[in-house]
């Protein structure tokens, strides 16, 4: 599953203003509502903390990938957000992050959530994509360099 089919621009929050991993999650939970999907945010926020409450998404070097299964949901749906002065959220490293992408998917889609989610751990591995995500100006700028990244991950 190629990403431009369950990440739109809507989804993109360039400027995060959490201080904390609860409000990071609200306010990624809203840009989805905000992109137009017809869910109840706080039921979402609730798989959302009960994920995080297994062990943190904070998978380290400033990236969060919280992800949750939607009973309501019918396709997945990645969103991108990003915190200049970065979130404490329990990250393996102790570091803050500073991008997030959050995954929602329907219940029956395992196979699917886990290669998304592969997916895009393996495009933050890439230290420059990275930086890009960090420099960019723009709304469209992120979503660019966002598929692009996941073009050049295909082909290596």
């Amino acid at each position: 599953m190629q990403l431009d089919q369950i990440f739109k621009i809507e989804f993109i929050n360039a400027n995060l203003l959490a201080k904390t991993k609860i409000e990071a999650l609200t306010e990624l939970v809203n840009t989805i509502i905000q992109g137009g999907l017809k869910l109840n945010p706080s039921s979402i926020i609730e798989i959302l903390q009960q994920r995080e409450n297994l062990g943190s998404t904070g998978i380290g070097d400033g990236v969060a990938i919280p992800h949750g299964k939607i009973p309501e949901l019918d396709d997945l749906i990645v969103a991108f957000g990003r915190s200049m002065e970065g979130v404490p959220y329990d990250s393996i490293d102790g570091k803050p992050v500073h991008l997030f992408f959050l995954l929602l998917s329907p219940e029956n889609s395992a196979g699917q959530h886990l290669k998304v989610l592969a997916k895009i751990s393996k495009m933050l591995k890439v230290a420059n994509f990275r930086k890009m995500l960090l420099k960019a100006k723009t709304q469209s700028d992120l979503y660019k360099i966002i598929i692009d990244q996941e073009n050049t991950c295909i082909l290596s």
